[in-house]
């Protein structure tokens, strides 16, 4: 078979601003992928782009989440990557978020993590493998008006070390990505505005937010066997927010 010899990857939240580019840059490197993600139209048109198989899916529904990792095994034979790019941004203070929005955040950032995690142990415990999550310097720093989204993001951090610890005898690798401010739509909110987008840069060591392209080789070097003995880690990529004290 034409895939025998390529890696298969899962994307979870392929067609967001960090998930395309991630995509983008599997593709290039030869990853047979299937794409999924929530909205259809945006899905097609990126797996066409790709020449890639699509899955729709809601990550924060286990259900669809295994459908997911079933169709794939179906179309390839197994998976071997498993990239979950989803996630979203509440900046408000704990006194001024509904019950709603805090529940929306865990379930968009952390149960769609521990699903995915919960369905890459299942399918890929006879094999060895990644599984990239995404955390974020919120989950690393004290931010104000953060305590939501903090909080789901730090969770993403503890799961990933457990599942690492978990499944490390199986071969599975869990490791996830904390970046800084970065330039996509879902953080559009903040950077089309010049005095939160000049705050912002301000608050990162190296005086910009990042851009996705900034965090695909990140990812495409944990899902490489370069980078076969490194599991657990919480890498950041974040302009020297969470460590480095800006001048």
């Amino acid at each position: 078979m034409e895939n025998e010899s390529k890696p298969v990857t899962l994307v979870f939240g392929a067609t967001g601003g960090i998930g395309s580019a991630v995509s983008r840059a599997l593709s290039s490197k030869g990853h047979a992928l299937m794409l999924a993600a929530r909205g259809e139209e945006s899905l097609e048109k990126l797996g066409s782009e790709l020449n890639a198989d699509i899955c729709k899916t809601d990550v924060t529904d286990l259900n669809q989440v295994n459908q997911c990792f079933n169709k794939t095994k179906e179309i390839f034979g197994r998976v071997d990557n498993v990239v979950l790019a989803v996630g979203s941004i509440l900046l408000k203070p704990a006194h001024l978020t509904t019950e709603d929005e805090w529940f929306n955040t865990i379930s968009k950032n952390l149960t769609s993590a521990f699903f995915v995690v919960k369905s890459a142990a299942q399918a890929m415990r006879q094999q060895k493998g990644s599984i990239v999550l995404f955390s974020s310097c919120a989950g690393q720093r004290g931010l104000p008006n953060h305590e939501a989204i903090s909080a789901a993001k730090a969770g993403i951090i503890g799961l990933t070390q457990s599942a690492a610890a978990s499944y490390a005898s199986q071969g599975l690798r869990f490791n996830c990505i904390a970046p800084g401010l970065v330039n996509t739509p879902m953080s559009s909110s903040i950077t089309s505005n010049e005095a939160a987008l000049k705050y912002s840069k301000g608050l990162h060591a190296l005086k910009r937010i990042g851009e996705p392209q900034d965090i695909a080789p990140a990812v495409s070097w944990l899902l490489s066997d370069d980078s076969s003995w490194v599991t657990g880690q919480v890498i950041g990529i974040d302009g020297g927010l969470v460590n480095v004290q800006p001048k």
